[in-house]
């Protein structure tokens, strides 16, 4: 498939929820519902129902899950050692961390899923999931981790809880036991969640389109150039080069991991500065510039993966 062929649909849906937010043609409030059915009830479906059939013995790779995460973690070390000796300097721990989670932390649902299926189909998606559970666990813990000695209010036990029924989490897990149990959906319920999850994918492109209206690119542009590039550029190298030559992957399993390295910065590390109260402008304008960038980004990538 061509590569425009590939990305021109995708831009065009993120490009239409951008223009009817910028426009005020959709209000706050319409964003905010949209948003809700997209992320509590559209994506959950899809995740849940793809999750509960896909087939498990060709998604679980322990040398795929190292390919992914031993660069996604080197990364996190250098954002923090970039921002702890380069940016931020004597700063607290916390404002490190959060610098380090802008670098590493991919937004797999709203970009890369959609890339991946639109690029190589649903064929892997098993893997991809997988991916996705962990992704999120993994960087906000290790974030509130570093970051908790200055965080006198923070909550483990209201982290946990919100992890644990944060609503990716919960669809892909609990279709993860529906397939490890040997449940079959009956085809009335099947039917009826296959019709919630059709919009999943077009509506949460529309929605990041619609919420980068809401973003800006702040004054402290260099530090979000430097995680954009991180991002981008050496995380997907990274990913690359342990899938291809460490690890020798099977050419399918490494174009699904780099195309989910490869995508932009996901918007609740914006959140997560947010409750962190550190590098807040940083990750706002990193979400928006690695969002426009990682059109090029891709389409280097599929070129060469494909």
């Amino acid at each position: 498939m061509h590569i425009f062929s590939i990305i021109f649909p995708l831009i065009f849906i993120v490009l239409s929820g951008y223009i009817s937010s910028r426009s005020k043609f959709l209000s706050k409030e319409h964003i905010a519902g949209l948003s809700k059915f997209t992320f509590y009830i559209s994506v959950p479906a899809f995740l849940f129902l793809n999750m509960a059939q896909a087939d498990l013995q060709n998604s679980v790779s322990i040398a795929g899950f190292l390919s992914f995460y031993i660069p996604v973690l080197a990364i996190y070390a250098l954002g923090y050692v970039l921002d702890r000796y380069l940016i931020s300097k004597q700063s607290a721990p916390s404002r490190h961390a959060v610098f380090a989670l802008g670098s590493s932390y991919s937004n797999t649902v709203l970009v890369g899923l959609p890339i991946i299926i639109a690029a190589l189909g649903q064929q892997m998606v098993g893997i991809v999931f997988m991916i996705i559970t962990f992704h999120s666990a993994l960087l906000f813990t290790l974030t509130f981790l570093l970051s908790a000695k200055s965080q006198q209010t923070f909550s483990w036990r209201a982290f946990a809880k919100n992890m644990l029924l944060n609503p990716v989490v919960l669809s892909i897990s609990s279709g993860l036991a529906v397939n490890l149990l040997g449940f079959t959906l009956f085809d009335d319920l099947a039917n009826g969640l296959s019709l919630l999850a059709k919009p999943a994918i077009a509506c949460a492109l529309f929605v990041l389109g619609a919420n980068l209206a809401f973003y800006k690119v702040a004054d402290n542009l260099q530090a979000s150039i430097i995680a954009t590039i991180i991002k981008l550029v050496v995380l997907p190298c990274g990913v690359y080069f342990f899938a291809g030559s460490v690890f020798n992957l099977e050419q399918s399993l490494l174009n699904v991991l780099v195309l989910l390295s490869a995508s932009p910065l996901g918007v609740n590390a914006y959140l997560i500065a947010n409750q962190i109260k550190q590098h807040q402008a940083t990750l706002a304008s990193s979400v928006v510039l690695s969002t426009v960038l990682s059109v090029v980004s891709f389409s280097i990538w599929l070129s060469i993966l494909l």
